[in-house]
């Protein structure tokens, strides 16, 4: 009798322990597909960004790597994610300044610089499109106000458009690429 309530009380015993750590799994594998499913949807929103303005395309999909690293399926070193944060950063602030440095290759003046800047300000009131022209009719506006022709003021207006286009693919290509990585951390 002894020996028969120690061996069902040592099986009830490592049954106990066992339906614990498969409950820990459990529970462990659930908590790792929400995230990573949380960060699906922040690379997919990620780059919807880099093209809708009022989505910070690049800090969501940074966001979503992140997320990522927090499972146990991917282990990112801490150098690529600070490397990693420090392009966003760049990247963020480059997006406002490339259509300035467009308008400003393109022959545009000060007038020209500036208005384009008032013009991205303006812009931002009117999305999605005041992103996009703010800059462009700014540049217009600014190099006309300077006594330029019409033809330099449009020939500015362009550069900035340019400047805005180049910043979109830049963006792109940094989305596309933590996609890339966010799909090699699985492979």
């Amino acid at each position: 009798r002894v020996k028969v309530f120690f061996y069902f009380s040592f099986c009830i015993f490592v049954d106990g322990i066992l339906s614990n750590l498969y409950r820990i799994k459990f529970e462990q594998i659930m908590l790792d597909v929400i995230l990573i499913f949380i960060g699906a949807l922040c690379m997919i929103a990620g780059l919807a960004g880099c093209i809708l303005p009022f989505l910070p395309g690049p800090p969501i999909a940074y966001l979503g790597l992140f997320i990522l690293h927090c499972t146990d399926k991917v282990g990112y070193s801490t150098t690529q994610l600070i490397v990693w944060l420090l392009i966003v950063v760049v990247l963020q602030v480059l997006d406002y300044f490339t259509p300035m440095l467009g308008s400003k290759y393109s022959g545009g003046s000060k007038w020209g610089n500036w208005g384009c800047i008032i013009g991205t300000l303006a812009g931002l009131l009117f999305l999605p499109w005041g992103i996009i022209l703010g800059p462009f009719l700014g540049a217009i506006i600014g190099e006309l106000l300077g006594n330029k022709e019409f033809s330099q003021a449009l020939k500015s207006g362009f550069g900035s458009l340019i400047g805005f286009i180049l910043g979109t693919l830049l963006k792109l290509v940094v989305c596309g690429y933590f996609c890339y990585q966010f799909i090699a951390g699985f492979v």
